[in-house]
């Protein structure tokens, strides 16, 4: 460092030998260096730390001329590079390392322009006037980029998502055109797209093409986000700029090839000028074809998104997996819950009566809108009314936050039904205060079956009740998919999986009893005594469909069940012959013992009060099932994984509304289709391994190596079913 009246010395020495005279962990500190000095000290001149610090010859402020004259092919290869960037944003990247690292981009936004006129790349209007001709498709390309990341933006924040984890909403004091109206912005882009045409002598009509589509495509974004505010249109309508987004970006990929890049417009000095305290990071920019891809997948998402409008019943929504962009998914938050209002026509009431009908109560005295007229208090119908509506609002927002759940990632939605559960387990308590006052006010009584007697119906508790098992069934298979557990802990959470599938068909049979009990009192004009009842109203073609519509719900409820517990039980079968046999060797562990390991993984489910959880030793003997030699064993898995394989044939064969996956039948069946590929490479494991068991005890061969086998975990998402780890035995020599 060299300046007048600055004399540097070089301590380096001085200090070298000062730190020899220390002991081992011993610190020295000056109270007048105060932590925010020690870390601006780390910060100064590190390239990593310091935005300012600059390399040799380096200037602090971008030297590239946003006036420069553009070749067609150099703005064309500028769009699709703002296209990648576009798309890291999506992916969950802040805007500081990509859209915001273009220097168009930057000149638009800096100084914020109170008008579309003031939106320019050059602000001086005599300089603008000699700016390159066709620099106006950039321009008109950029705002509308820019417009459709502000609505997305606004989008995101309204609804439930994950700061950083999910998505980075920061702006970073840019206010994306929010005051710019959006039809000033579509005017331009139109504009541009008659200019461009009028232009077409000065570009090769390929390039031409190809700057038109994407203007084209920014056309259609926006409108997409215009119309998906519409929610009580008819949803094909919605539907057909997602459609034509779809059908330009084959073209678009076609053209890419055309564009020329130009690496230089695009520069990370620029974040030294946005509000952040965060450090210099590099520009995130995935490749055109990964951008590709994903786009591909949004546009489909948006095209089948707008079938969730198209409202049959509540359980076809919960047939849908949600999607990795943030986008789609609080744009079905958007769509399903906005201002109270779901789906933009129904009532929270109306569809959690829709559902209760269908799982528990159809055609029951308690969901009778007309019940609500009544104001006699001592009147059995009123009561009835008051109590409904207490057990409605207690229950509404556990309800849709369900729904909403679903919305989240994959990991997110796994750690809230953690939480979820335990709301629903004290909803259960609830609901069983109300059915009880009830059955009282509706004179109920207990029914009576050839097995003895099952007791009172207790319709909310029992809906409540399979509501939460559903999550908690939910939770194990997540944990699967998640590979929340290691290869030794898998025969142990498949069992408790088996366990807690086993007990959902079971309180679905329960449901059965009571439902049939009820359609046998309206067909025949049965009442609670068993005798006929004039008063009972008119059995009608309206209220068979309801019965029947219960029916089959609780049908393939039970048959949906019975294929989980059925092939957890033969994976976990499987997987306790694999460890006796040495296949499957638990790492060491120095640090953790079984009965940890077992309480950690049942810590959710350790509070709930139904179903009970199992002791430690009780999980360890179901699991492990030491009396059963392991040729018994794999028989037992052979009979169970053949028992799934039979039930996901005969539900890949059910139609939508038989499945309740109305408008989402495709997926519904490319899951159980994959299940079913599942229970066939089951098989195929478990009669290689009896195989090999068969010949080494013939030889009368022990251990491992006489086995010749080893076994190949499939790699994440890379297997034939998510949540089905279905391990592969390969022969070795």
């Amino acid at each position: 460092m060299s300046h007048p009246g600055v004399r540097a010395t070089d301590i380096t020495k001085k200090f070298a030998s000062a730190v020899k005279t220390l002991a081992p962990g011993q610190l020295i500190k000056d109270d007048h260096f105060t932590l925010f000095e020690s870390v601006a000290a780390l910060e100064i001149m590190d390239r990593k730390m310091d935005s300012g610090a600059l390399a040799e010859g380096e200037s602090l402020e971008e030297e590239y001329d946003v006036s420069r004259d553009l070749l067609p092919d150099e703005i064309l290869g500028i769009i699709d590079q703002l296209l990648c960037l576009e798309m890291a944003w999506h992916l969950g990247y802040p805007l500081s390392q990509t859209l915001f690292t273009s220097i168009y981009i930057e000149s638009l936004m800096n100084p914020r322009p109170d008008s579309i006129d003031e939106a320019e790349f050059i602000r001086d209007p005599q300089a603008r006037e000699k700016q390159p001709k066709l620099l106006f498709v950039l321009r008109a390309y950029c705002l509308g980029l820019i417009k459709a990341c502000c609505f997305v933006n606004e989008l995101v924040k309204d609804e439930l998502y994950y700061e950083e984890e999910d998505f980075v909403t920061n702006t970073y004091d840019r206010d994306l055109l929010l005051d710019i109206p959006v039809n000033c912005v579509n005017n331009i882009l139109q504009q541009a797209r008659s200019d461009l045409r009028a232009a077409s002598n000065e570009v090769a009509k390929d390039i031409s093409t190809a700057l038109d589509l994407r203007l084209e495509l920014r056309i259609a974004f926006l409108r997409a986000i215009d119309l998906s505010g519409l929610r009580k249109s008819n949803p094909d309508s919605l539907k057909m700029p997602w459609v034509q987004m779809k059908g330009l970006l084959e073209h678009i990929k076609k053209q890419h090839s055309l564009g020329k890049p130009v690496p230089e417009a695009f520069s990370t000095k620029l974040q030294r000028r946005l509000a952040s305290t965060m450090p210099p990071r590099p520009m995130v920019q995935p490749s055109f074809e990964e951008s590709y891809e994903h786009f591909k997948r949004l546009f489909q998402d948006g095209v089948d998104i707008m079938d969730i409008l198209k409202y049959s019943e509540p359980q076809s929504l919960l047939a849908r997996k949600p999607q990795p962009l943030v986008y789609i998914r609080t744009l079905l938050q958007n769509l399903l819950f906005r201002e109270m209002v779901v789906l933009g026509n129904y009532s929270i009431r109306q569809i959690l009566d829709h559902d209760l009908s269908i799982v528990v109560m159809p055609c029951a005295p308690q969901i009778d809108s007309s019940y609500d007229g009544i104001e006699v208090p001592t009147d059995p119908r009123h009561q009835v009314a008051a109590q409904m509506e207490i057990f409605r609002q207690r229950v509404a927002e556990c309800y849709l936050d369900i729904f909403r759940i679903f919305c989240q990632n994959r990991c997110r939605v796994r750690r809230t039904l953690c939480h979820s559960i335990q709301e629903w387990d004290m909803l259960q308590v609830d609901a069983e205060e109300v059915d009880q006052l009830l059955q009282v006010a509706l004179d109920e009584k207990p029914l009576t079956t050839d097995r003895g007697s099952i007791g009172f119906s207790l319709p909310l508790s029992s809906w409540a009740y399979l509501y939460k098992l559903r999550q908690m069934e939910w939770i194990v298979q997540l944990g699967f998919e998640l590979e929340v557990y290691q290869t030794d802990e898998l025969a142990g959470m498949y069992w408790y999986l088996n366990y807690l599938a086993k007990t959902r068909a079971q309180h679905g049979d329960r449901i059965k009893s009571f439902t049939m009990r009820s359609l046998d009192e309206a067909r025949y004009g049965l009442g609670n005594n068993g005798k006929s009842d004039q008063e009972l109203p008119q059995y009608t073609a309206a209220k068979e469909r309801e019965y029947m519509t219960s029916l089959s719900y609780l049908r393939i409820t039970m048959l949906d069940a019975a294929c989980t517990w059925e092939f957890a039980d033969g994976l976990c079968c499987l997987y306790a012959a694999l460890q006796r046999l040495k296949l499957v060797v638990p790492p060491k562990r120095p640090y953790s013992t079984d009965t940890m390991r077992y309480d950690l993984r049942m810590k959710p489910f350790r509070s709930i009060a139904l179903p009970q959880l199992p002791t430690f030793d009780e999980f360890t003997r179901a699991t492990l099932q030491p009396e059963t030699p392991t040729p018994e064993l794999l028989k037992y898995a052979e009979s169970a994984v053949g028992g799934a394989k039979k039930g996901y044939e005969a539900l890949s064969k059910m139609s939508d509304t038989q499945s309740f996956s109305v408008n989402a039948h495709d997926r519904w069946v490319r899951n159980i289709r994959d299940c079913l590929k599942a229970t066939i490479a089951a098989g195929v494991a478990v009669s290689t391994l009896q195989k090999a068991l068969e010949r080494a005890e013939a030889n009368k061969e022990e251990g491992v190596s006489q086995l010749k086998l080893k076994v190949d975990m499939p790699a994440p998402g890379k297997g034939y079913h998510d949540w089905w780890i279905v391990p592969k035995l390969v022969p070795v020599a």
